[in-house]
């Protein structure tokens, strides 16, 4: 009796084993099949109701919903994965952990695990994650920007940069051959004073479309606009004949200092006259209690922008606005507000001639201290709400003093950066608008299997080669679609999917002719058809009703559409083909009947939606295949089916599509239709969003990762 016990027991762990086994290679098939949504469930029962949290499986589930954009649930795989494995983990699952941190917002938990992949000596990522020298993406595939630190820095500090008449204005700290040169004790730096140098462009080395913005033959403004004390950051009217810029507060040659001791800024003006510069006078709503300074002029030259640190504003220095009255006579300063200031700085206000500010922070969420964003100013005065401008503009140090030309291609930023000539350094970009790589197009039209008519909002995956999904897009009412700039030289997969249907993929190939277009149908086959929900054929071992994994993998697509559709009841019934005795074979086709019902309850489906499962055996065939005749094996065949009848809900269906296809379309639209993109930014912008201090955040709960470091640089950028 014991052994018998035993062997029971030795028998159902084995099955258990096998149905085990079993649901993860169906799992597997649909993972590569490019199916994410369908094997993102099946591994996550894997894990929740059969305890399976293996490496392979974690992996899978977190690559399926982050293939599916599912950044959230992602995240929440990824750090199980993460958890649960350590070092053993690879570093592009480390890296896709990042993103999907990123996209959720969380950037001190994914700097830290740039971090980690950035020092990893023989990390495969990181050459592409140290690249200095670059022309990348800017707003879209038809922008790049090429950024090059400038010849004419030195180990001291230069920053800003003003283009005015081929000529190129800019604040530098270098030293000269003077014996008396003064030295600012904050950074042992001689004191900053303007420069002007002869703008030139010319074309890279090794290219016949790329230039670069340099600068040459630089000479320092002399008196009155050079003193003892710090000059910089100068802005001029349009005719070149006035010029506002930041001094000292000064007494004759010597700071002027406030009752808390304190050498404040002002805003000072001066007017070209003859070929010199003369009438240099403060304005009128400087203060020597606070600071005021880099000056800016809107493209009317009616209202000049500044920073200060006068009282009543919302942080250490905040942006103001006055208004021009002429004469030397201005408006009340207006604070910007809280859209644009925070508790922090904002500093080095910059409108383009877009009508869009620019300006410098370390109080918005940014990828370093002070990160440079832009605020489109609305005709009222008012507004919208600053955004980043991204890397290469920004990086994990301090970046300001933003300026663009008229024509939108050429410009200077600031910077500290890594790897600089000095403390901050100039860097020019040009901004080019022809498409840097060979790309193609890919289209197609989806239709219908059955019938041969378009499919309308059926959604189509690019993906490519390491299985990511790199664009996506729906289908128009002609069931046509079109990935554009698809990079040239590939192999690509392509899958169409929609509610209620059975998906369909093809490969496609790119070569090096750029603008091709290549094509790729693909047909979709419906899974409901009049009353049924139709599959293909399961079968089952001879003389046997054990659910096999080819019957498992076409089951899942009953429990897909029974999924989508909670109203569904139906009733299954299961045929045989002739051959055996007719009582034996309504026997089997009721068990195999009753196994499959079994299955699909055990995939949470209630038990209430299948009114019945019956075995009819061999008594109604399709043909006339029956006892006594001797036929082909393909007319067997025909006679064994399972089929699945929909008894109650069916009016809901046509409903529940046409909601899934407004959200579908809703959905597509907010989402970034080229993933691509995204990551390839990222990537090349997470050096920049790394910082040494945040290592720790990769072990640390999540909360502590998401504070925001408050740093403050007192010195000339206040």
């Amino acid at each position: 009796m014991k052994f018998k016990k035993i062997l029971v027991l030795a028998t159902f762990l084995m099955l258990a084993v096998n149905g085990f086994g079993q649901s993860r290679k169906v799992a597997d098939r649909y993972f590569g099949e490019f199916s994410y949504v369908q094997s993102a469930k099946l591994y996550k029962d894997l894990v929740l109701i059969k305890g399976d949290s293996s490496q392979h499986v974690l992996t899978r589930l977190a690559e399926s919903y982050y293939n599916n954009s599912d950044t959230e649930e992602a995240e929440v795989w990824y750090q199980k994965l993460v958890s649960n494995f350590k070092e053993k983990v690879e570093e592009k699952h480390l890296f896709k952990y990042a993103q999907a941190l990123r996209s959720n917002g969380k950037y001190k938990k994914s700097d830290s695990i740039f971090l980690r992949l950035t020092q990893a000596q023989k990390s495969s990522l990181n050459k592409e994650l140290k690249k200095e020298n670059y022309l990348l993406d800017y707003t879209n595939k038809e922008k790049r920007i090429g950024v090059r630190n400038l010849a004419i820095n030195t180990p001291y500090s230069e920053f800003g940069g003003f283009l005015l008449n081929g000529k190129a204005y800019f604040s530098s700290s270098i030293a000269n051959d003077s014996k008396k040169q003064k030295i600012y004790k904050w950074n042992n730096q001689p004191f900053l004073n303007i420069y002007k140098a002869e703008e030139n462009i010319q074309t890279l080395e090794g290219s016949k479309q790329d230039t670069v913005l340099v600068l040459g033959n630089v000479k320092k403004l002399e008196e009155p606009i050079a003193s003892e004390l710090h000059e910089s950051t100068p802005v001029f009217t349009k005719d070149g004949k006035t010029i506002y810029f930041t001094r000292n507060n000064s007494e004759g040659k010597k700071a002027k200092r406030s009752k808390k001791n304190t050498s404040n800024l002002k805003i000072y003006k001066a007017s070209y006259i003859n070929g010199y510069w003369v009438n240099v006078k403060e304005l009128p709503f400087n203060n020597d209690e606070y600071s005021t300074g880099h000056p800016a002029l809107s493209p009317d030259e009616k209202t000049l922008y500044f920073v200060s640190n006068m009282p009543g504003g919302y942080g250490q220095s905040d942006i103001y606005k006055v208004e021009i009255k002429g004469n030397n006579e201005y408006g009340e300063p207006i604070n910007l507000g809280n859209t644009v200031n925070t508790p922090e700085k904002e500093v080095f206000p910059y409108v383009g001639n877009d009508n869009v500010l620019y300006f410098s922070s370390n109080g918005h969420l940014g990828l370093g201290l002070l990160d440079i964003f832009q605020a489109k100013i609305k005709e009222d005065g008012t507004l919208l709400s600053p955004e980043n401008i991204g890397y290469p503009f920004n990086s994990k140090k301090d970046d300001f003093s933003f300026f663009i030309s008229k024509n939108g291609k050429r410009g200077f930023f600031s910077s500290n950066r890594e790897k600089g000539k000095g403390d901050d350094d100039i860097y020019s970009f040009f901004i080019y608008t022809e498409p840097p790589v060979c790309t193609q197009i890919v289209k197609g039209v989806i239709e219908n299997n059955k019938i041969n008519a378009p499919v309308d909002a059926a959604v189509i995956k690019l993906i490519n080669k390491e299985k990511e999904v790199i664009a996506e897009t729906i289908s128009d009412t002609s069931g046509s679609y079109t990935f554009k700039d698809v990079p040239c030289n590939g192999t690509y997969t392509i899958t169409a999917s929609k509610l209620d249907h059975r998906s369909d993929k093809s490969t496609v190939l790119t070569n090096n002719k750029r603008n091709k277009e290549v094509t790729a149908n693909l047909k979709l086959t419906p899974l409901i058809i009049g009353n049924q929900i139709v599959i293909k054929p399961i079968y089952f071992d001879y003389d046997k009703s054990v659910i096999r994994e080819d019957a498992e993998y076409e089951l899942e697509n009953i429990v897909t559409v029974m999924t989508n559709h909670p109203e569904l009841v139906i009733k299954i019934e299961s045929h045989t083909d002739s051959r055996g005795r007719r009582d034996y074979n309504r026997f089997l086709s009721d068990k195999r009947a009753k196994s499959t019902r079994d299955y699909i309850l055990s995939r949470g489906i209630a038990s209430n939606r299948i009114e019945s499962a019956i075995g009819y055996g061999e008594d109604n065939p399709l043909n006339d295949c029956v006892d006594g005749k001797k036929c082909t094996e393909k007319e067997y065949q025909l006679n064994r089916r399972s089929y699945f009848y929909i008894v109650k809900g069916s009016e809901s269906v046509e409903i529940r599509q046409e909601q899934e296809k407004k959200r579908i379309r809703k959905e597509l639209a907010t989402r970034r239709s080229n993933f691509l993109e995204f990551l390839s930014k990222s990537l090349k912008r997470s050096e920049r969003n790394s910082r040494p201090e945040n290592n720790k955040c990769f072990k640390e709960k999540e909360d502590n990762c998401n504070k925001i470091t408050k740093e403050v640089k007192v010195n000339y950028k206040n």
